[in-house]
């Protein structure tokens, strides 16, 4: 069965208990995600249905599925400074372990860019677990990394890691849409 993305809205609360599902199997193969190991489903499923009742002007989600099941995600969150009303963080990019692989992350990322670029934002910016898978995607996507912050986060055994800061402008021109 295909993948399709699209970008949701917060009219599909129903999407929380999917994209818990999600959360908890990326939490529980080791991405650090802001959660601890174990991450209970209810917990995972509260997130993202406060992500999803925010979403709109400053908060954007897309979401790849293969039929009825999420198989992955991520958020753009817009500046609501008025001097930052150009820029953009990425987060919660995931792809369940299933399903990695297969172009999904690269195929949300090139989702989440064209909206981006449509909605004339220049700059966007992320950080990841420095080391871990997501960086050679970013790489690999023409990203740049600024540097890495030491014990920034706990992955989800609970021991402290760096993590990896990278930002891309994005042009308007038709050859990188």
């Amino acid at each position: 069965m295909a993948v399709t993305i699209y970008r949701a809205s917060a009219s599909e609360i129903f999407l929380a208990g999917g994209l818990g599902v999600l959360l908890q199997d990326c939490v529980h193969g080791g991405a650090s995600l802001g959660f601890l190991s174990p991450l209970s489903l209810e917990t995972a499923q509260r997130f993202w249905a406060d992500i999803l009742v925010s979403l709109g002007d400053k908060c954007w989600l897309w979401v790849a599925r293969e039929g009825d099941t999420v198989v992955g995600s991520v958020v753009l969150s817009l500046c609501a400074k008025e001097n930052g009303r150009h820029r953009a963080e990425v987060q919660k990019l995931l792809v369940m372990t299933s399903h990695r692989g297969q172009g999904i992350a690269s195929r949300l990322m090139d989702a989440l860019e064209s909206c981006a670029r449509t909605h004339r934002l220049t700059l966007l910016f992320l950080d990841t677990e420095a080391g871990s898978g997501a960086e050679s995607l970013y790489k690999r996507l023409d990203w740049t990394q600024v540097g890495e912050i030491p014990d920034y986060a706990a992955n989800p055994a609970g021991e402290l890691h760096p993590t990896a800061l990278y930002y891309k402008i994005l042009t308007s021109d038709k050859s990188s849409a």
